[in-house]
């Protein structure tokens, strides 16, 4: 078994910055009535409290879904490298000063509209809690441990893991 590190406040918020500016898109999970509804997004941004922003859709099905019920769960990975799982509350903000600021013309592709389309807007996610899990030494490293550990039949895990507090 790895390393354990239970991170919290600025340090927590280091690691979500850290792993998910990296890996960049997301599962981004709503509820509907009781049941999880995902989808992958790309994050903007992450600040240095460890709140993730996004661009969406004024119609989607995750601004409806946020109304009702503003509990989200994200999921981020890059297998064998890296793994962060996020419960936050979800705001829907239509600012016109943090969509610009958020802006990236590859977003054009689901807003056709680009900038300027009407039903463009943020969401922002306040991160309470979470669970992270990255290996100590890169992919590549990983992967040959894990090579390693199939041949020999011994356990190799190089990684290190913990809870993050908000």
């Amino acid at each position: 078994m790895g390393d354990h590190k239970d991170l919290t406040d600025e340090l927590a918020a280091d690691k979500i910055k850290d792993l998910a500016e990296d890996i960049k898109t997301c599962m981004f999970c709503t509820y509907k009535e009781t049941r999880l509804q995902s989808r992958p997004m790309s994050v903007q941004k992450i600040d240095e409290l460890g709140q993730l922003w996004f661009l969406s859709d004024r119609n989607s099905s995750q601004n409806a879904e946020i109304t009702l019920n503003p509990l989200v769960e994200i999921f981020f990975a890059a297998p064998h490298d890296k793994f962060l799982t996020l419960h936050g509350t979800a705001t829907i903000l239509y600012k016109r000063e943090i969509i610009e600021e958020l802006w990236d013309p590859i977003v054009k592709v689901w807003m056709p509209g680009g900038i300027d389309d009407p039903n463009l807007c943020v969401i922002k996610v306040v991160s309470e809690d979470g669970y992270y899990w990255n290996n100590k030494h890169g992919k590549v490293v990983a992967i040959a441990k894990m090579t390693a550990a199939f041949v020999s039949g011994k356990t190799m895990d190089d990684g290190i893991e913990g809870t993050l507090k908000l």
